[in-house]
């Protein structure tokens, strides 16, 4: 229960965030963003979630452990047979398809391949580079397949833009 209750916190803190700050500015833009920008949020915190929980209430203790590095070698689960590395790097890759393809939606119609990927590796370069921070392993695997994963949502996107924004523009019109 105890455990529970930390992770509670969290949660209690993203509906406050999203409820108090980016739902009211969200709204103003129109339903079909809100929509969009919502799903990306709720999104982006079962990220947080798989990740990095419980967050809040391990602030005061994110230097009470050493700080182990982020290992470097791409794919040594792999190589050297450790685990279920097949099913971390499929995890991994399926983790970030909805970024891949819910990016592209929130901003600009024009949105580029390049500008998604970049923004991908930027959100799973932070989340392994504060890992650490919070007593978990921070792997180049990780950042690789999550890259790629990104990449792969941002294929799924190109192919289903048109319907995407047809459906988004039917929101815009109610």
């Amino acid at each position: 229960m105890k455990y529970l209750i930390k992770y509670l916190i969290d949660f209690i803190v993203l509906v406050f965030l999203y409820a108090f700050v980016f739902f009211r500015k969200w709204r103003s833009q129109g339903r079909d963003k809100l929509l969009v920008k919502t799903l990306m949020y709720a999104y982006l915190s079962l990220v947080l979630y798989f990740t990095m929980m419980p967050v809040v209430v391990s602030i005061p203790f994110v230097l009470d452990h050493p700080y182990k590095p982020m290992n470097m070698t791409p794919f040594i689960d792999v190589s050297l047979g450790r685990g279920d590395f097949f099913r971390q790097v499929v995890l991994n890759v399926i983790m970030t398809l909805p970024f891949g393809f819910l990016f592209p939606l929130t901003g600009d119609k024009r949105a580029k391949c390049s500008a998604t990927v970049f923004s991908c590796f930027l959100m799973s370069l932070g989340i392994e580079l504060l890992q650490p921070f919070f007593d978990r392993s921070s792997d180049i695997t990780d950042l690789i397949t999550n890259v790629t994963g990104g990449a792969l949502g941002y294929g799924i996107y190109a192919v289903f833009k048109p319907a995407a924004f047809w459906v988004l523009e039917r929101l815009k019109t109610r």
